[in-house]
């Protein structure tokens, strides 16, 4: 890139663009200061015809060349050839002003007349591209030259174009920001290229809220699809229990079914028919009898029944009543031997 600006230059330098200058004859030329400038007559007759080439600026002779005569330079700030082009040596800015150039043939007639009106310009640095993320601004500025004209380009779009040495702009969009910032003059002309990086931009509060609430969407979502899910499989599961549990009773009742009916046995009214009959012939001893146990007799305890309902227990009241006295029966010996 600074390989075909610095071309560029020389071209500028060496060539000249005609227009009309302070003088409707004049041609405008611009020289690059601190740098040589070849001044070129435009329509130049044939060599075998020229005799004579006379430089002035501002109407005083600077440079002159005759046929058969060497060179004859006022100063050593100029330089001319053969075919009548000036060569001024670093240009200043003080070199400016009206250049006039006559060519004449060896009679003295004028062949030629042209007037250049130079002009002086500083070349230019490299413009810088700086930018801030938070704003999404972007400038490009030069820090030296004379009367930049500044473009800046958005991914290869012109955005934004002016003549000084400072220009910014507000960008919209979010991605894959190419930035080019052209500064040029008559004299020069530079580029620069740079990619902007914000690390934190696109994640905006309006992203931010649409990530969260797709986020948790999706969440309820797959929350919904899974209790679905298990909710279908418990009631699958509990349809399969049942109809295994249906299957099982109706098997049950077939094999019910298939088994005989077995009557029950009656058993005897009376437990002694249901004894074996004696043998003929013998007889029945009576049980023998049995030993009473040594040692005093226990009398087995009465229950006392509770009180049947509705019947009312006399509870006494006051000092416990004497007890009657018992009499004694006589024998039944005494009875009959009265």
């Amino acid at each position: 890139m600074n390989l075909a600006c610095e071309i560029l230059a020389s071209f500028l330098l060496i060539f000249t663009v005609p227009t009309k200058g302070e003088d409707p004859e004049s041609i405008v030329v611009w020289g690059a200061l601190d740098h040589d400038l070849n001044l070129d007559i435009p329509g130049f007759p044939r060599s075998d015809i020229v005799a004579d080439i006379k430089w002035n600026r501002n109407k005083n002779k600077i440079a002159r060349i005759k046929k058969d005569m060497p060179l004859h330079n006022e100063t050593d700030k100029y330089d001319m050839f053969t075919n009548g082009t000036l060569k001024i040596k670093t240009l200043m800015r003080n070199d400016s002003g009206l250049y006039e150039v006559e060519v004449y043939d060896s009679n003295g007639v004028n062949l030629l007349s042209k007037k250049f009106d130079l002009k002086i310009q500083e070349m230019l640095s490299g413009p810088e591209i700086n930018w801030i993320c938070t704003n999404r601004t972007v400038s490009c500025k030069v820090e030296n030259g004379s009367n930049p004209k500044l473009e800046l380009f958005l991914n290869m779009t012109r955005v934004k174009q002016d003549h000084g040495k400072l220009i910014t702009y507000t960008w919209n969009t979010r991605w894959n920001k190419t930035f080019k910032c052209v500064a040029s003059n008559h004299v020069d002309s530079k580029v620069s290229i740079e990619i902007a990086v914000c690390p934190d931009e696109g994640l905006d509060w309006y992203l931010i809220i649409g990530i969260c609430v797709g986020g948790a969407v999706f969440l309820l979502f797959v929350a919904l699809l899974i209790f679905y899910i298990s909710r279908r499989k418990k009631q699958s599961r509990r349809r399969d229990d049942e109809e295994l549990e249906i299957k099982a009773q109706r098997a049950i009742l077939e094999e019910r079914g298939r088994k005989p009916q077995q009557t029950p046995v009656s058993t005897p009214a009376n437990p002694g028919m249901s004894q074996t009959p004696p043998v003929p012939g013998h007889r029945s001893q009576p049980p023998a009898h049995r030993p009473r146990a040594l040692g005093p007799r226990v009398q087995p305890q009465q229950k006392r029944l509770p009180p049947t309902p509705g019947t009312q227990v006399h509870q006494q009241k006051g000092p416990p009543l004497p007890k009657p006295r018992v009499q004694t029966k006589p024998p039944c010996d005494a009875e009959e031997n009265s």
